[in-house]
């Protein structure tokens, strides 16, 4: 659960008010760090638009997909035909907790949410990364590349189509 709302509150930096977006779009690397140094590796491409929508499309190891809008994370897992839906426990602003990120140094901005620090870092006005630690003191690091901001998408990329045949767990 701490990952999929550790999702959320990364979908929700990545369109920082000080970037002034409404959407953002990009391929991304996620590097989850353990304290041995052993990483494991994931990629795909995130697709975000306000107020609390988003696309995480997981292309490497596994494909998967989390959609998150402002009640619910869907999972769906095709190698397993199962998908997962659970209720955002928290109805806490994201999108004010991102205004509110102060800035740390030229393109650094530090934001905190339940006593996590996450560091966002820009490079020519778009979010190049987000770094923080999870709730297992392993460091996790998202770097965006191809990114765009500002288009305008239909709702329904944000709405979970799960086949019939899938089992489905509701949380």
């Amino acid at each position: 659960m701490k990952l999929i709302i550790t999702l959320q509150i990364m979908f929700s930096l990545a369109i920082s008010s000080a970037l002034e977006m409404s959407s953002f779009e990009a391929d991304f690397s996620q590097i989850i760090t353990d304290d041995k140094d052993k990483k494991l590796s994931y990629s795909g491409h995130i697709v975000a638009s306000k107020p609390q929508y988003a696309l995480w499309s997981y292309k490497e190891p596994v494909r998967k997909s989390v959609f998150i809008t402002s009640r619910y994370v869907t999972v769906i897992e095709p190698e397993i035909e199962q998908a997962i839906i659970r209720k955002i426990a928290s109805d806490f602003d994201f999108f004010n907790m991102i205004k509110k990120a102060k800035k740390e140094k030229e393109n650094i901005y530090i934001a905190t949410l339940n006593e996590s620090k996450y560091t966002i870092k820009l490079e020519n006005s778009m979010v190049k990364s987000i770094s923080y630690l999870d709730e297992f003191e392993n460091r996790v690091d998202i770097i965006f590349s191809n990114q765009s901001k500002n288009k305008i998408y239909s709702q329904d990329i944000f709405r979970a189509k799960i086949p019939v045949e899938y089992d489905v767990i509701r949380d």
